[in-house]
């Protein structure tokens, strides 16, 4: 039922335009009297509010009336803490209303939708926390299909500010006089949880990258800028992140997880829940302590401490990577009492394995992401997979599992020819190649060229980095000084570049860098059991083998020596994944494949990671090469399933048919053989019987038919 109209627009439209004008043809007639001025101020400043009205009654008018029916009904849902029409309001109404309203412009304001949401049941708590909701749906919608402009990202800050200031510090019910917060009575479901922090990181990140160009900003933006210096600042977003893990104690209920496993009378996850907090007993707090901690990763991976970032996931990193060693043991309980959103799963691998890339723990990377890319693999054959349809979702889940596989390319380049680690998984390996064929041949090669196909990737796969301090805009002098600074030209006394992006390619292509030489230095190595330096120099082209002058013979050599103890610091690396044999402690732990995981994503012992080893007996080099047997499962499986399937389609397939006349089965001298007459009689009558007479076989592909005689 609709609500009645206190008053009609059209007759507002007449009294305001005939005020107006009564006062400006006053003020034309009395000249510029001050007196007279303010008071035309004055009245004007009463009839905004009702300017206001007009214009919130005008807008709300606009909108469609199914627009309206689902924002009343998803306000509804809520308060009803029906679930499951929530989630299917979240995840496919909305995205379904946008597409045909709203695909080119913004979702209404909340200010004009107010108005829908007066109920009896609903109390104005109930109604403004709706509002802050669908406001961050509305400030999502502008940032993924608009432009947004400098209001939009700074009241989209306000209103996470104000979302999470009333989950963390809400007041306790009216019954309680204690002034101490207390869990809100909210359910929502866990995709709309992960995509708040989400997004709320998403928006830190895209502001700090438009923070930092100080050249593009307007007078206005400048003015903003230089008065609000706390938004979007990193403390603020940290501040956040550690909160909501601190109230909901996600650490200390995993830990409780984990020492309920192996029990015989173990307590399901929701008493040990209930047992730790109030705020973990609720899935609200639970689901968004979890995804905060995945959010801090993300955060501190952007702001380059890539050592934290993976610091922060001790307990949730085993929780959730376990199993995501390739060849390692499974937490089987991993995925039962976390949410396992797939978006999760696949931004956790992202940022945890290009971690370790940056901390040149290659073999670790290269297992997290072969791990992640399976699961992908897996998740294209399932074209109906929950979660997935919506098409935003999908489409950035496809540039993550891209950007992903050029880092996988990136990771099987960097380690050493030969290494078991690149034969992980080689579906995986013929996808790089296809896809990144032409930067791995020449990021194996070495040289300027393997550094350009490293920077290439490099720039597209990492992350978007920002820096953690905004430009000095409360400054004037210093912002008038950047304003004028040439961007071509480094700054005076400044090595190192301002773009975080570039600053991290410099630091990874100083390590890829040190690495070009090995390749040939390793190719001459395998020729040979033992050599001598002088050899192995001139080899290099270090120097010629007639140089006579001694010193020179000896820096070569040196230059020998010293590319070959780089050779050996990159057959070594640490792993977090290491053989069982000699750990009795963690025999329980081992899997089929003779591999165990070793404490937290940050810890791991030294393993060899090349089938190549030498030593340097003074100026002899020894060689000894460890031959890395087949795998042999692999091809024996495939060979066998091949053989199946033969086999299958030769039983399947007709019996051939004899094309001589009755009585006339020749042997292989041409004669007829003795009592093949009979047989030739009796198989053709039984053919007779089982097929029509004119009936057309196939046996062994095209021109091989004959047809039957009666």
């Amino acid at each position: 039922m609709s609500r009645p109209t206190l008053w009609s627009t059209a007759d507002m439209d007449e009294d305001l335009a005939d005020a107006v004008d009564a006062e400006l043809s006053l003020y034309v007639q009395q000249g510029q009297n001050p007196a007279i001025y303010d008071q035309l101020g004055a009245q004007i400043e009463q009839l905004e509010p009702l300017l206001a009205i007009q214009q919130h009654m005008a807008a709300l008018a606009a909108v469609p009336d199914v627009v309206k029916s689902f924002i009343v009904s998803f306000h509804q849902a809520i308060l009803n803490r029906d679930l499951p029409s929530i989630t299917i309001f979240y995840t496919t109404t909305f995205p379904k209303l946008t597409d045909r309203f709203y695909s080119r412009t913004e979702w209404p304001e909340p200010e004009t939708i107010a108005p829908l949401l007066s109920s009896n049941e609903a109390t104005e708590d109930q109604i403004h926390i709706f509002l802050v909701l669908y406001r961050d749906l509305y400030y999502r919608h502008v940032y993924s299909r608009l432009h947004p402009n400098i209001d939009d990202r700074f009241h989209s800050y306000e209103n996470s500010c104000e979302l999470f200031n009333y989950l963390l510090n809400s007041p306790s019910s009216a019954d309680d006089n204690s002034d101490e917060p207390a869990p809100v009575d909210l359910v929502l479901p866990e995709q709309w949880l992960w995509d708040i922090i989400d997004e709320f990181i998403y928006q830190f990140q895209v502001f700090c990258s438009w923070r930092s160009k100080v050249k593009s900003k307007t007078g206005d933006e400048l003015m903003m800028l230089a008065d609000g210096t706390g938004v979007w600042s990193s403390y603020s977003v940290l501040n956040v992140l550690y909160s909501l893990i601190q109230k909901s104690k996600i650490n200390e209920f995993i830990v409780a997880l984990k020492e309920e496993q192996g029990k015989e009378s173990a307590r399901s996850a929701e008493e040990v829940a209930k047992s730790i907090s109030p705020y973990t007993a609720l899935p609200l707090y639970r689901t968004l302590g979890y995804f905060s901690v995945l959010g801090l990763l993300r955060v501190h991976v952007l702001l380059g401490d890539f050592t934290l970032a993976l610091k922060v996931m001790d307990q949730v990193g085993e929780f959730l990577l376990g199993g995501s060693g390739f060849g390692a043991k499974a937490n089987k309980s991993s995925f039962t009492a976390l949410p396992t959103l797939p978006a999760t799963h696949i931004s956790t691998h992202y940022y945890v394995g290009f971690c370790y890339m940056m901390l040149r723990r290659y073999p670790d990377a290269i297992r997290t992401f072969v791990t992640v890319l399976n699961f992908l693999q897996r998740m294209q054959r399932m074209r109906n997979y929950s979660g997935y349809e919506r098409k935003d979702q999908y489409d950035q889940i496809a540039k993550t599992a891209d950007r992903t596989l050029a880092l996988y390319a990136m990771c099987h380049s960097l380690v050493l020819p030969g290494s078991p680690f690149t034969r992980l998984d080689d579906n995986i390996t013929s996808t790089a190649k296809e896809r990144y064929g032409d930067q791995m041949g020449r990021m194996s090669k070495g040289g300027s060229d393997a550094l350009a196909a490293f920077e290439e990737l490099f720039l597209y796969a990492c992350p978007k980095f920002i820096n953690a301090n905004s430009p000095p805009y409360d400054d004037p002098d210093a912002i008038a000084l950047l304003l004028s600074a040439d961007p071509t030209e480094p700054a005076e006394g400044s090595p190192i570049p301002t773009d975080p992006t570039q600053r991290h390619l410099r630091l990874f292509l100083a390590s890829a860098g040190a690495q070009s030489p090995l390749p040939t230095l390793r190719s001459f190595l395998h020729l040979y059991t033992s050599l001598t330096t002088e050899k192995l120099s001139s080899f290099l082209d270090l120097v010629k083998v007639s140089e006579s002058d001694q010193e020179t013979v000896e820096e070569a050599e040196e230059e020998a020596i010293q590319e070959m103890m780089v050779l050996k610091q990159n057959s070594r690396s640490l792993s977090r994944i290491v053989p069982a044999q000699g750990r009795s402690e963690k025999g329980n732990d081992a899997s089929p494949a003779g591999l165990t995981v070793i404490g937290t994503l940050l810890e791991g012992e030294m393993i060899s990671t090349s089938d190549l080893n030498f030593v340097i007996d003074d100026n002899t080099i020894h060689i000894a090469e460890s031959t890395v047997g087949r795998r042999y499962a692999g091809w024996f499986i495939k060979n066998t399933e091949r053989s199946q399937r033969v086999l299958d389609e030769i039983r399947g397939s007709p019996l051939p048919v004899f094309k001589g006349k009755v009585g006339q089965k020749q042997g292989a001298s041409g004669t007829v053989a003795p009592g093949a007459e009979s047989v030739a009689i009796n198989d053709s009558a039984e053919a007779a019987q089982k097929k029509a007479p004119t009936k057309t076989v196939a046996w062994g592909g095209a021109g091989t038919r004959t047809t039957l005689d009666a």
